[in-house]
């Protein structure tokens, strides 16, 4: 399956992304994330949607022939009130109805976003206050200068609008850091000293648990199983 996906100036999303549909039955190691999605694909003329929170452990997911995903990745502290993204973390809700041009969501209907009116729709989105955005969240996830508020009341906002602790976020991404690092064959050794892990043993871990994949496996990758949606975090 061959992956496109490009930034945003948007400050509401992180990454849009999309696939083209294969011809046979296979599978994708799918790692850890941060951030939930907006999720559209289409499989053989049927189209689903549904939000996706982020994940805290790597998956095996199987890839369906024909199919054709589609994803709005939101940025850190953009949220939707009316769902909880801290009950979606390592889950999903479906939209109730879908065609082939709209679906439901808070209880009204929008018309399909695509790969490149992503903009637009989440614009919508904003416009009528079904997304909305906590920038103390981006700022604390971003590791800049915050107000003076006490550590509970951050860690609340940002665990309300990304479902995660900032701990758990900075876990994470170190991890999807380190493994775009050795897929540039950057040695362990030099990763380790560039992201701070404590020593090798450290990276292993994080890798197992986060990724799913040794650093061998990642400097040396299987075409046949590949990974979900890596990328530099720089724009």
């Amino acid at each position: 399956m061959e992956n496109e996906h490009r930034p945003s100036d948007s400050p509401y999303i992180e990454r849009v992304y999309r696939s083209d549909g294969v011809s046979a039955t296979g599978r994708m190691q799918s790692v850890a994330s941060t951030h939930w999605e907006l999720a559209i694909w289409t499989h053989r003329g049927s189209t689903q949607v549904a939000v996706r929170g982020p994940e805290t452990r790597p998956s095996t997911v199987p890839v369906l022939p024909e199919i054709s995903p589609f994803g709005i990745l939101f940025a850190h502290g953009a949220a939707m009130p009316h769902l909880p993204i801290p009950s979606l973390v390592d889950s999903a809700m479906r939209s109730p109805h879908v065609t082939s041009r709209a679906f439901m969501l808070r209880g009204q209907e929008w018309e399909l976003p695509t790969y490149d009116n992503a903009e637009d729709f989440v614009d919508q989105l904003v416009r009528v206050g079904v997304l909305v955005r906590d920038p103390l969240v981006t700022d604390v996830v971003a590791d800049d200068d915050v107000p003076c508020l006490t550590a509970r009341t951050v860690q609340r906002r940002v665990v309300a609008a990304t479902g995660l602790t900032r701990g758990a976020i900075r876990q994470i991404e170190r991890a999807r850091e380190a493994a775009m690092l050795l897929r540039e064959d950057v040695a362990p050794r030099e990763v380790v000293q560039r992201l701070g892990y404590y020593d090798q043993p450290h990276l292993a871990r994080s890798l197992a648990r986060f990724i799913g994949r040794t650093a061998t496996e990642l400097r040396r990758p299987n075409l046949d199983d590949p990974l979900s949606l890596l990328y530099k975090t720089g724009r």
